[in-house]
This record gives structure tokens, C-alpha cells and sequence, in this order.
């Protein structure tokens, strides 16, 4: 059956099972100490469950001959204190393993978010953010679920072995019998290994999908209140959690259908013990509660064998939740790296040398761009819908990998460069501004955690202006709610802005970063930056006329390419393609034609 959204990532993969356990050892490795007490615990409570069935037959057994009551006494006494000291060890390996799961559950999860947090843009642009949560969250508790059941299994192994030794004694006839069906346990078990697999594989994904299906509509119930849409969402949340149920619940079947064929394996067994072992008490002097014993341990033994057998499809299941985790921690970078120089304060020059980028292989954005702009310049970047103008800020401040040619910043290439001491001094502000739920000055401090009040109040100066502060309920320790919902759009603005002055780069980026507030907020930050942009190389993305004309130099993108640069006096003269931009973008934004109108317009 095909099952909708289930498909692999592009980053899957397909993991030996020796190269997870490997993976998963490694992990374990620095609890080696507690490890090592929870498996002397475990030896220590499977001794003791395993002496109680004797020490019933042996209650059976004086009952039956000699009925001495004090020696009866005593020895339910001893049934009782290994009853207690078994409990009693079990709750303390069990205290102790659910530590070094917890521990193991968070260096995995560390681990994936390190990974998924290093990842580049091109990562987030391809998968859904809900289906990597999933991982990061869900798939390493199943990952938890399976080591618990190892270690379960472990301690079923021991009472095995403990409880074996006795029966043999007992009697090797029935001995045999028992030994007769356990191969017929564990083939029936790992009949169910890769099935169980590909079952739980479908499971985790259709888990995915719900959460990030979820998530996703829950970002934009807006857009479809707006639109009227909420039950043609809830018609498809139904369809994709019905989905989900039967890729569940065909999962739950074949790993809980292990556990009935594997009591008719025991009924059918312990059918056979009665019948011979009655005959043997009878013929070979077997005493009742020698055949107590025997049939007990084999029950107290067939349970830990159980366990193992059905260790087998819920180890699968943990393998699958593993490989997944680690496939997110493995998923290759585009941007990488080739080296790590510490830079210093930058003086700000820009080289794009030749530069090959593309989105989608055979699709070139940039072919052979090249553009030098100078320390402290700043450059207007315009262009029609699609040009290239935010891929070419997103590229500067390395958000994704080019392919071919260069990026040089003072003469060195940003492929060289330690990234963290490189973006701490290029300032990007997006056209839409992200901030955390936090308060205001906690987003504003957020470059720059150390900052003191006075420096946050001089960031929002800079920045436009502090007045509106005062309006806030709580001035700057103001919760701003998530995504900043509690202000304005241009409230949030100016914060980003304020965040970025406050970090002080070398290199300012400006992506469309006015185009979502008023014109009154517009007007602010206008006259904070012209002051911020000196001294200061300074790359903005507009379709604002007040941008345009007080840029150093203004560049015309056209698909990737340089059509015109010169100042707006000088392009304007040209009647090329920026005259013909400024008729359909900024025309209307100018003095002359509110002016001519009939607007009334005042400086600023």
C-alpha cells in the first residue's frame, strides 16, 4: 500500500545494524561506571527471583513428608525476604538505568540539535520544520524505549541462566522437553525482525507528518480563517490522522502478534510437562514439589524468554528511531567551510569574483557575477521580482553555498573564514523581523548578551528612536509574546534594528528591511540609518525611493546580471532600465509627483 508523505528525506539513509550499535555503544560509553552497577543489580535480583521457586518447592515438599511447622515458617519467611531484597535491588537498577537513559536521550538529543542548528538554509528550504522536531524529540524517546527494553532483556537473560541450573537437576528428561521448544520461540520472534522494521520506519514518519502538518497550520491559522478554510484543514488533518492510525495500527499488529503465537507455543508446552511430569511422580519417585519447581521455574524462565523473543522486533523498532536520529546528525552541509582564520575588525570591502550560484542544479541564479564595492560604500541593489537582489545578501552573509567563483571580504574568501567571528560583524536585517518570547531588551541584547541598559537605550536611538518604549506596559521588560505578536510590525522592526546596532558590524545588510512598516516608522528608521550608515559598508535592498537616492551607488539586477550601476541623477539621465523602475516603483514615492497631486508633504 501506498501511503501519502511517507517517503524517505533526501537525507536518509540506510545503516548496517553493527554500524548503529557501534553508534549507540558510543554513547553508552561514558556511563560505563553506572552501567556496570546496573548489571551487578541486575545479578543480584535475578539470583534472588530465582531462589524463590525453590525455596517453594521446598515448602511443598516438607508439607507433603514431614509437615514441620516451625521449619515451615521459617522458610515462608525467607520466600518473603528474597521477595523484598529482589524488589528492593530491581527498584535501584531501574533508578539507576532510567538515569543513564535519560543521560544517553539527552547527548542524542544535544547532538541532533547541534547538527540541525549547524545545518544552512538549504536545509530548512527543502524539509518540513515539524518532521525534524519529530526526530529531535520523538525518535529519540522510542530510541530510550528500546534501550530500556535491553536492559530488560538483559536481566531476563540472567534469571535464565539462574533459574536453568536447578531444572537440570530436577529432572533431565523434562529438561529437554523445555530445551526442545525454545528454538521454536526464537524463530517465531525473528520471523517478525524485518517487517517490524519497515512497520516502525512507517510509524515514525506518519508521527512526522501529523507534527509537522500541526505545527504548520497552527503558524498559519490566519491565512485560513482569512480565507474561510478551517474545515477544508480539518479534512485534510483527519485524512492524514487517519493515515497515521492505520500505518500505527498495522505496526501494533505485527509487533503485538508476536506475544500470542508465543502462548500457544508455552500453553501447548506446559500441557505436555503436566502430562509427562504427573506420569514421572508416580514411575521415577518426581515429588510434588519438586514438579512445582520445575513447573514454576519453566513459567519464571519462559517469561525472560519471551522478553527476548520480543526483544527482537522492539529492538528493530529502537534501530529505526536510531537511524533516523542519526541521519539528521549525519545530513551533509552545503555550506562548508575550507578553512577557519579568526578575523579582525573588518574595514569592509566587498568582492563578488566571478561568482556561480544556483538553487537547483542546471538553474543558475548568478552566472559569473562580479561586483567590488568599496569599504564604507553604500550600495542600492534594484531590480524586478526575481532578479537575485536578497539571494545575493543571503550569499554574503553565507545563509547558502555558490558553487563556482568567489566572495572576498578584505581580500580574503568567506569560504576561509571562521563564520562566527565573520557574521559577528556582518549585521543582516531581513523585511521580515524574527524576534524571540522574550522581552524587549532580552531580543535587543540578544548579539550581545553583556550589554547594559544605557547600551540598549543608545542601540534603540540609533535604530529610530526609543519614545514608543514608554508606551509599553512594562517599558523594555516587556514580554513581546511569540514572534513578537504583542508589537506593532514596525515596533518589531525598529527592535531588529536595535539588535543589530547594538552588535555594531562592519557590514550592514539591509533586505528589504522598511517595506513592512508605516510611512511614519519608515520615516524614523530612514533618518537613524543615514547616521548609522556612515563610515559603514552598507549593501540595501529597496523598492524605496529615499533608499535608492541617498545610496553611494545603485545597481540594476536583471536575472542575475548587471545591467546599470551610477548614481540616481546619473541612471536617471541614462533612460535605461533603472528610469524605467523608477516609473513603476519610486515615481510615485517622490516630492515632485506628491506634489503634483495636490499632496501636501512635509519634510521630514
Amino acid at each position: 500500500m501506498g501511503w501519502m508523505g511517507l517517503e524517505e528525506e533526501e537525507y536518509d539513509r540506510q545503516y548496517k545494524d553493527t554500524a548503529l550499535l557501534r553508534r549507540i555503544f558510543a554513547y553508552l560509553a561514558p556511563y560505563g561506571r553506572r552501567m556496570a552497577v546496573v548489571v551487578m543489580l541486575v545479578v543480584l535480583s535475578s539470583l534472588s527471583y530465582g531462589l524463590i521457586p525453590w525455596v517453594s518447592s521446598i515448602i511443598i515438599n516438607d508439607a507433603y513428608i514431614n509437615r514441620n511447622l516451625g521449619f515451615l515458617v521459617f522458610m515462608v519467611l525467607v520466600a518473603l525476604l528474597l521477595n523484598v531484597i529482589g524488589w528492593l535491588l530491581n527498584y535501584v537498577r531501574q533508578l539507576n538505568s532510567v538515569r543513564v537513559l535519560t543521560s544517553i536521550v539527552l547527548d542524542m538529543q544535544k547532538d541532533a540539535q547541534a547538527a540541525v542548528m549547524d545545518q544552512d538554509f538549504y536545509f530548512y528550504d527543502r524539509y518540513a520544520p515539524g518532521k525534524v522536531t519529530s526526530r529531535v524529540n520523538s525518535d529519540t524517546k522510542s530510541f530510550s524505549d528500546m534501550a530500556d527494553m535491553v536492559m530488560e532483556t538483559a536481566a531476563s537473560l540472567f534469571t535464565v541462566i539462574i533459574l536453568f541450573i536447578p531444572m537440570v537437576l530436577i529432572n533431565n528428561t523434562l529438561s529437554l522437553w523445555m530445551l526442545a521448544i525454545v528454538p521454536v520461540i526464537f524463530v517465531v520472534a525473528t520471523a517478525y525482525r524485518r517487517v517490524a522494521r519497515r512497520r516502525t520506519l512507517l510509524g515514525q514518519r506518519s508521527l512526522a507528518l501529523v507534527n509537522s502538518f500541526v505545527q504548520e497550520n497552527i503558524t498559519g491559522i490566519k491565512i485560513a480563517k482569512t480565507f474561510r478554510q478551517e474545515a477544508k484543514v480539518f479534512e485534510k488533518f483527519k485524512k492524514i490522522n487517519r493515515q497515521s492510525y492505520k500505518v500505527n495500527f498495522n505496526r501494533a499488529l505485527v509487533l503485538n502478534f508476536i506475544f500470542p503465537s508465543l502462548d500457544i507455543s508455552w500453553g501447548i508446552f506446559v500441557a505436555l510437562l503436566v502430562y509427562f511430569g504427573g506420569a514421572l511422580i508416580t514411575s521415577h519417585g518426581l515429588t510434588p514439589g519438586n514438579l512445582y519447581l520445575f513447573i514454576q521455574s519453566a513459567w519464571n524462565l519462559f517469561y525472560p524468554l519471551f522478553s527476548v523473543a520480543a526483544f527482537w522486533p522492539q529492538f528493530q523498532a529502537g534501530l529505526s528511531a536510531a537511524e533516523r536520529v542519526f541521519a539528521v546528525i549525519d545530513a551533509p552541509k552545503t555550506v562548508v567551510q575550507t578553512g577557519s582564520e579568526k578575523l579582525p575588525i573588518l574595514s569592509g570591502r566587498i568582492e563578488f569574483d566571478n561568482m556561480i550560484f544556483e538553487y537547483v542544479p542546471g538553474k543558475k541564479i548568478f552566472d559569473g557575477f562580479s561586483l567590488d564595492i568599496q569599504a564604507g560604500e553604500s550600495v542600492a541593489i534594484v531590480g524586478h521580482t526575481g532578479a537575485g537582489k536578497s539571494t545575493l545578501a543571503k550569499l554574503l552573509v553565507r545563509f547558502y553555498e555558490f558553487q563556482d567563483g568567489d566572495i572576498r571580504v578584505d581580500g580574503r574568501s568567506i569560504r576561509d573564514v571562521d563564520l562566527e567571528t565573520y557574521r559577528r560583524q556582518v549585521g543582516y536585517i531581513p523585511q521580515l523581523p524574527f524576534l524571540w518570547a522574550d522581552s524587549v531588551e532580552s531580543n535587543i541584547k540578544y548579539g550581545v548578551p553583556n550589554a547594559t541598559r544605557e547600551d540598549v537605550l543608545r542601540a534603540l536611538e540609533q535604530a529610530g528612536g526609543a519614545d514608543w518604549i514608554d508606551d509599553l506596559p512594562q517599558g523594555l521588560e516587556t514580554d513581546v509574546s511569540e514572534k513578537g505578536k504583542a508589537l506593532s510590525m514596525g515596533q518589531r522592526q525598529l527592535v531588529a534594528l536595535a539588535r543589530i546596532m547594538l552588535a555594531n558590524p562592519t557590514i550592514l545588510v539591509l533586505d528589504e528591511a522598511t517595506a513592512s512598516v508605516d510611512p511614519f516608522t519608515e520615516t524614523k528608521i530612514q533618518d537613524a540609518l543615514e547616521a548609522s550608515m556612515q563610515n559603514r559598508t552598507t549593501i540595501i535592498i529597496a523598492h524605496r525611493l529615499w533608499t535608492v537616492r541617498h545610496a553611494n551607488r545603485i545597481i540594476v539586477l536583471d536575472h542575475g546580471k548587471i545591467v546599470e550601476q551610477g548614481s540616481h541623477d546619473e541612471l536617471m539621465a541614462k533612460g535605461g532600465a533603472y528610469a524605467n523602475l523608477y516609473e513603476l516603483y519610486f515615481k510615485h514615492q517622490s516630492f515632485e509627483f506628491l506634489e503634483s497631486q495636490g499632496t501636501r508633504v512635509e519634510s521630514a
